[in-house]
């Protein structure tokens, strides 16, 4: 099946961030103002998109909830890279017994559903956005690490390799110079088809009310606050939901059209 070009695949992703970053500057409203007597209006010049329950702009609520959505994916994607890198890239170099605990320690981490980790990891940790994003990293960090692992452990034995470590080059360093930027491909297809999946368990967490706190605009809050209008204004929780399905598509066709970019088999199968 033809994929969504990578060029259009990264506009669209571009297209969402861009909304996100310049919400302080195209939200026509401050998303947290209420005003009752106007609250549930439907779409008018005005509020483009009506308002809410309690009178606040539901389109500059949903550009702001893009603005605390995707950082906090962002801040999800670094902890998750650095921590995966770092156990992975030092278990594969040192083997022995410090690549068995490390791979333990990941295998323990695995066998719990990452949902029940998050969720676990939130009660240990508490409520809040910082900790959700936390929670979030801490249960997913363990497959990078493992992927990292295997491509170490089969880089390690190449020649340029095997010659730098002649050369009398550190450990860091060929891992710096060497190692990590023949992983870059393999964890950049990665994490874009994880983007998505971190959004919705953010969404998620945040409607269960683990995650950013009201009135703070953000979809899974959205979402939440809107339920029992659904009938009388569906338009409160569809756009949210929108909002979230539209992000975790563009990621996902991101993700696919980097597959299909970066990894060599596939490109031969598609000729």
């Amino acid at each position: 099946m033809r994929r969504l070009p990578l060029p259009l695949a990264l506009g669209l992703v571009a297209l969402l961030l861009g909304a996100a970053l310049l919400a302080p500057w195209i939200a026509p409203h401050d998303p947290a103002a209420t005003d009752l007597a106007r609250r549930l209006l439907p779409p008018s010049a005005a509020h483009w998109l009506g308002t809410d329950h309690l009178g606040r702009d539901l389109l500059s609520r949903l550009l702001w909830g893009a603005r605390a959505s995707f950082g906090a994916v962002a801040a999800i994607l670094a902890l998750v890279l650095a921590l995966g890198c770092a156990v992975g890239m030092l278990a594969g170099m040192l083997g022995g017994v410090v690549d068995a605990v490390l791979m333990r320690l990941c295998d323990a981490f695995m066998t719990v559903p990452t949902l029940v980790l998050a969720l676990f990891m939130i009660g240990a940790l508490g409520t809040g956005l910082g900790n959700v994003v936390v929670a979030i990293a801490l249960s997913h960090w363990a497959w990078y690490a493992r992927l990292v692992r295997g491509l170490t452990l089969s880089l390690r034995q190449r020649d340029h390799i095997l010659a730098a470590r002649v050369a009398g080059l550190s450990r860091l360093a060929i891992l710096r110079r060497h190692v990590l930027p023949a992983l870059a491909g393999q964890l950049a297809v990665l994490a874009s088809l994880d983007l998505g999946h971190w959004m919705l368990h953010l969404a998620g967490l945040s409607f269960l009310g683990l995650g950013v706190a009201p009135p703070a605009p953000e979809w899974g809050i959205m979402i939440n606050d809107a339920r029992p209008f659904f009938r009388s204004a569906p338009m409160l929780v569809l756009l949210p939901g929108a909002a979230i399905l539209l992000t975790v598509l563009a990621f996902n066709l991101l993700g696919d059209a980097l597959r299909d970019r970066l990894d060599p088999a596939l490109r031969e199968h598609a000729h």
